[in-house]
């Protein structure tokens, strides 16, 4: 028997809904509860699950119709089936955002907010069987993904090749030019496409693992309770906050001109400044430093703390800015911004101690603050404006859960992702810990840098500590490849020789730093380490070398002799 798919009433003050896009096509098979098409409505966008099962016969209304609640707007059924006198409503009717239906809008786990940590949690929770509500007010993916690690990476591997071409020459590589020429328009599109290519594939790992997304601002409204858009009205058995973050901003006079940019315009930039002046030298602050001085820009860095990247191994901080100065970027450190004024043409950026800086633009990048609006006026335990959470991701309020930068432990998305399934491990009843000691961090400079562990400044006062490292000048495959910069630094507890921290700046750091960290979560020994045969000749020689140099025995160093 055919039955009629209708506009459902999405909302109590629903009156008609705008067909988006159709998710299967007249002939198609489709299984009950798979989604059948998206919908929009001044509230909320989200998918109208088949009610039966059986083949899509008719679709009566197109993509873009706009339609009144409970009209007939196609049949299911089965191949050959008269649809004339087939039922005006489906088998049951929903209203979807009702609370007089709870068993429509009761999910086993809600998760507001789509970038790392909530979107891994919502996959995780429909892995582990429960049913999964995730609200996302933008695009899925979150900052990472749209505005963050994701567009940066495109935008450094063109400074890469850039940084290549200006040396290509040495190599016998010899351009018929020596002028070089940005497309910024063609830089961004591309930028863009990357983006649009990773969200579109989060968007269908999320439909694929049965996540139903709703498309709005989601807010604790009650108990174990999420409004979306203030109307749609969805009940959970737990609730995963992953509102992630957002710049950090800072009060002084002039510094909501618009040519102080935040990242996100930054990165959408069509036309390169001439002059650049960036507030920050944290992450964010350097890679994007390392982009603009390849494009061309004139760019000075203005830190507040002694040196850039203040969270790193100090060491490696000294070794990347020296490599910084000498392509032409300056680096203020110590010095703190007073006022920032408009010009004709530009700015002007008034320094403590330090006189006044002119520019053409300049860029905000103070770090990141985590977004609360998902809690509503929930108020659950928090510390210097970041959610309290406990090893299983838990909120000082029974069952509610706050992965990734909201909680302010790690603010790294590879963080978030495990934080994510941590959350969702518990709040589908199992028992997971959380553990951060070896998370690593990366900087995507030229050379590029990464962290695990302990630092020297940290380990400071231990008496039973030796110290390795091994200089990229010394691989052989970094002289091959004319990136030579760096080294990489191995410290370890002298008694048992566990390895308590890996520093790196040269090439391919990103990649090598993953390495130890895995020998750390499994805790290798630098005796281990230093035994192990690594090909030859790659990069990650030189891990294996610092560990030996922890010991005295690095074969491809100098003896002390």
């Amino acid at each position: 028997m055919a039955y009629a798919v209708i506009m459902p009433k999405a909302g109590m003050a629903m009156e008609e809904g705008t067909i988006m896009k159709w998710l299967k096509q007249e002939g198609d098979k489709v299984e009950a509860g798979e989604p059948l098409l998206e919908i929009h409505t001044d509230k909320v966008s989200m998918e109208v699950e088949a009610e039966a099962g059986g083949i899509l016969l008719k679709i009566l209304r197109q993509e873009g119709d706009v339609v009144p609640v409970t009209q007939t707007i196609a049949y299911i059924g089965e191949t050959g089936e008269d649809i004339s006198a087939a039922p005006a409503v489906p088998l049951k009717e929903k209203e979807y955002a009702s609370k007089a239906d709870k068993s429509d809008t009761f999910y086993d786990v809600i998760v507001i907010g789509g970038g790392p940590a909530g979107y891994v949690a919502a996959i995780k929770a429909s892995q582990l069987g429960g049913r999964v509500a995730l609200v996302e007010k933008d695009t899925v993916g979150g900052t990472c993904l749209n505005r963050g690690c994701i567009p940066t990476k495109a935008y450094l591997r063109n400074a890469e090749l850039i940084d290549n071409l200006k040396t290509s020459a040495d190599r016998g590589i010899i351009l018929d030019t020596e002028s070089l020429r940005i497309d910024m328009e063609k830089a961004v599109d591309y930028k863009n496409r990357v983006v649009s290519s990773l969200t579109t594939g989060v968007d269908g790992l999320l439909r694929s693992n049965n996540v139903r997304l709703y498309s709005g601002i989601g807010k604790i409204s009650g108990e174990k309770q999420v409004t979306v858009n203030g109307d749609v009205v969805l009940d959970g058995g737990s609730i995963i906050v992953a509102g992630g973050s957002k710049a950090a901003r800072i009060s002084i006079p002039g510094i909501e001109s618009p040519l102080v940019l935040t990242s996100d315009e930054a990165l959408n930039l069509k036309k390169i400044p001439e002059s650049l002046v960036i507030i920050g030298g944290g992450v964010i602050g350097i890679e994007l430093a390392t982009v603009f001085q390849a494009y061309g820009t004139q760019v000075t860095v203005v830190e507040i703390a002694g040196r850039i990247l203040p969270g790193m191994d100090e060491e490696i901080s000294e070794t990347l800015s020296k490599v910084l100065s000498r392509k032409g970027i300056k680096l203020m450190t110590g010095v703190s911004l007073e006022s920032v004024s408009e010009l004709e043409g530009g700015l002007s950026l008034e320094l403590q101690d330090h006189g006044a800086l002119k520019a053409s633009m300049a860029l905000l990048s103070v770090g990141r603050v985590p977004d609360m609006e998902g809690f509503g006026n929930m108020k659950p335990e928090s510390h210097r404006g970041r959610i309290k959470v406990n090893e299983y991701m838990e909120t000082s309020i029974k069952g509610i859960y706050a992965p990734g930068d909201i909680n302010g432990m790690k603010m790294l998305a590879h963080a978030a992702f495990k934080m994510g399934e941590t959350a969702a491990e518990n709040a589908m009843g199992n028992k997971a810990v959380f553990k951060s000691n070896n998370i690593p961090s990366c900087v995507y400079t030229i050379p590029e840098v990464a962290s695990v562990g302990l630092t020297e400044a940290e380990t400071k006062d231990r008496k039973d500590i030796c110290i390795g490292k091994f200089p990229f000048s010394s691989n052989s495959r970094a002289l091959a490849a004319g990136e030579y910069e760096g080294f990489v630094k191995v410290i370890a507890d002298n008694k048992y020789g566990e390895i308590l921290g890996v520093h790196i700046v040269g090439p391919g750091a990103a990649e090598l730093i993953n390495e130890a960290a895995v020998l750390m979560e499994m805790e290798i020994t630098v005796h281990e380490l230093s035994g192990t045969v690594h090909g030859h000749p790659t990069y990650s020689e030189a891990i294996m070398e610092a560990a030996a140099d922890c010991l005295g025995r690095s074969i491809h160093l100098p003896g002390n002799s």
